[in-house]
């Protein structure tokens, strides 16, 4: 089906060659098909699992009162059930990158889709933690190329100068995801359990896994010719890269804190801290998540234009996770004035780690890019499952109040620990000038 009206379709091959209304007209449209392809043939089914994957991440932020009901689970327990999605992502991610470069991100993708609906279906039916633990982290491992196959196929079929938007609107379809984790979930389980709601995750995530192997279409270049000795040395040249050093730090603790703070511990802060029921939680949460969407769609917006005046991306994104940090020091402090504005605030300056992603990629050869992402996302996600699970552990350490929930002062140390850790990162960076970029 084309998107060209009749009248330009009818021009003869000379008129489109010699009139340059005609070339224009033609060029222009000829345009619009190739970005409408785009959009349904590319973004659409990334975004679709990257919307499961997200709604993965962060659906046991709404079901976690299910959990220490159903499985007896303590503060620390629910950590190390939750973050063990962390994990075996983070563990996957550098057999990812050469998976991608080598085998392309549609195959991928689209395999490791069927694992994590498997990890669905486990975890749906484990009656005791441990099979709790292992459905998890079966997901984990399921959905680790949701993300890193998206960048991959977009740096194959997108212009480099749209990396920062298209990347950004990738995350907006995993505030969606996240949006979808919270009233709509809650809402759900007035209807089925939280068994119930993971069945139906695992049908939908077999559906997006035939979805990509089906609709997304292959390119030249979407592959790697090179032997395993030479893509394992590109992976050497990513780690390294002194500018890859420079970035990553800031990169992973935000991100970092993002994840596992926004995944599980702002419906538990929320309830003990803010004093929040649990249809309060959910639509706090889902109102973050809106913040969120808005957040990654905005800062790729800003990140691409400013970058035409000359203002590097990963400016942009240090500019937004200052705001970020100023953000937790309100959380820390415990200030329930504003919770809704100031959790919203949150998740709209929290996605401003996901720049350098888009920033690194148009710094480096285009045959790294699988490889350069999920080097990036490796000690991310690593730092994610230390932090989820060791946010639960300290907050253990305080006793439980007289409600049965968390003790404030845990999550005001946990949380300004996760703070301080950033801020290094962002002096690291400010600070750390020598760099170098592998060659095309």
């Amino acid at each position: 089906m084309t998107f060209m009206p009749n009248d330009v379709k009818d021009w003869t091959v000379g008129e489109r060659q010699t009139n340059p209304s005609a070339i224009h007209m033609f060029d222009r449209f000829r345009s619009l098909e190739i970005t409408r392809m785009l959009l349904l043939r590319v973004f659409l089914p990334f975004a679709c699992g990257y919307f499961l994957s997200y709604l993965y991440r962060v659906v046991n932020a709404v079901i976690a009162p299910d959990l220490i009901r159903d499985a007896g689970l303590s503060a620390d327990g629910l950590g190390m059930l939750t973050s063990a999605y962390f994990l075996t992502f983070a563990a996957f991610q550098l057999p990812l990158g050469v998976l991608l470069d080598r085998f392309g991100p549609r195959r991928t993708e689209a395999v490791l889709l069927l694992f994590a609906a498997a990890g669905a279906v486990a975890f749906a039916m484990a009656q005791d933690p441990t099979g709790l633990v292992i459905g998890r982290a079966m997901i984990g491992f399921g959905v680790s190329a949701c993300l890193m196959a998206a960048f991959k196929a977009f740096v194959i079929w997108f212009p480099q100068d749209r990396l920062p938007l298209v990347n950004g609107c990738q995350m907006a379809a995993g505030g969606l995801g996240a949006l979808t984790a919270t009233t709509p979930v809650e809402l759900a389980l007035t209807i089925a359990d939280w068994r119930g709601v993971f069945f139906v995750l695992a049908a939908l995530t077999v559906a997006v896994a035939l979805l990509i192997l089906f609709v997304v279409p292959e390119r030249e270049g979407g592959k790697s010719n090179e032997t395993l000795r030479q893509q394992l040395l590109g992976l050497k040249s990513v780690f390294s890269s002194s500018l890859f050093w420079r970035a990553a730090p800031m990169t992973i603790l935000s991100q970092a804190s993002f994840l596992a703070i926004q995944g599980l511990w702002s419906g538990p802060w929320l309830r003990d801290v803010a004093g929040l029921d649990r249809d309060g939680v959910a639509n706090t949460l889902f109102l973050v998540a809106l913040a969120m969407i808005a957040g990654f769609v905005t800062m790729g917006m800003i990140a691409e234009r400013l970058s035409r005046a000359g203002i590097p991306p990963l400016f942009v994104s240090v500019a937004g996770m200052i705001m970020f940090a100023v953000v937790q020091v309100i959380v820390i402090m415990q200030w329930t004035a504003a919770v809704a504005p100031v959790w919203m605030a949150f998740g709209f300056f929290g996605t401003c780690g996901i720049i350098p992603y888009a920033a690194l990629s148009q710094r480096f050869p285009p045959r790294l890019a699988g490889r350069l992402n999920t080097s990036l996302n490796l000690p991310v996600f690593v730092v994610a499952f230390a932090a989820q699970w060791g946010i639960g552990t300290i907050i253990d350490l305080w006793p439980t109040t007289e409600t049965g929930g968390y003790h404030p002062a845990g999550y005001q140390t946990a949380f300004g620990l996760m703070l301080a850790l950033q801020v290094l990162a962002v002096m690291w960076f400010l600070f750390f000038r020598r760099q170098n970029v592998p060659a095309n």
